[in-house]
């Protein structure tokens, strides 16, 4: 048999080991890995009997209270933003009566490097929640930031899967 035909037929029954191995486990990795969905509205499921999430802490927040916290964040970016309008359509109608058009301008003028934190939350009567918030405005034109403004936002259930804020910071 000529020396050609005999690499030929030694190649594709050569033995996974050694260095041949990691190829093959490199692509079942990539793969594993690749068909995991990557769209940011696929999340996984966390759902349990009684509708309460585990958290870092040991402790067990309820899905009330992680909608509501998504709320707060969303109004803070709005803010940190300066998007009025996103931030007016979270506002219940209770909150827009005790907020004049001017306070409301001025609150959305927090400057471009705005920033907040938001503190841990407690549950309040009727769907409601309170979060602790700290917001840092920025006023471009000035040596450094203002003060830390220390407020709480409260979110309140509208709807099934809604959420608005019935208490500005």
């Amino acid at each position: 048999m000529a020396p050609s035909l005999r690499r030929l037929r030694s190649t594709p029954t050569r033995r996974l080991c050694g260095r041949f191995l990691a190829f093959p486990v490199l692509v079942c990795t990539c793969a594993v890995v690749l068909s995991v969905p990557a769209d940011p509205k696929t999340k996984p499921s966390l759902s349990t009997a009684n509708g309460m999430l585990p958290t870092h802490t040991g402790r067990v927040a309820d899905r009330g209270y992680v909608s509501a916290l998504g709320a707060a964040n969303r109004f803070l970016q709005a803010w940190q933003n300066q998007d009025n309008e996103t931030g007016l359509l979270m506002l219940t109608d209770e909150a827009k009566q005790h907020s004049s058009e001017d306070r409301l301008e001025v609150f959305f003028s927090s400057g471009a490097d705005a920033a907040y934190e938001i503190a841990r939350g407690k549950r309040m009567r009727g769907g409601r929640y309170a979060f602790p918030v700290t917001l840092f405005p920025f006023q471009s034109g000035t040596t450094g930031a203002a003060r830390p403004q220390k407020s709480q936002i409260v979110v309140v259930r509208t709807g099934k899967d809604e959420w608005a804020i019935d208490r500005l910071p």
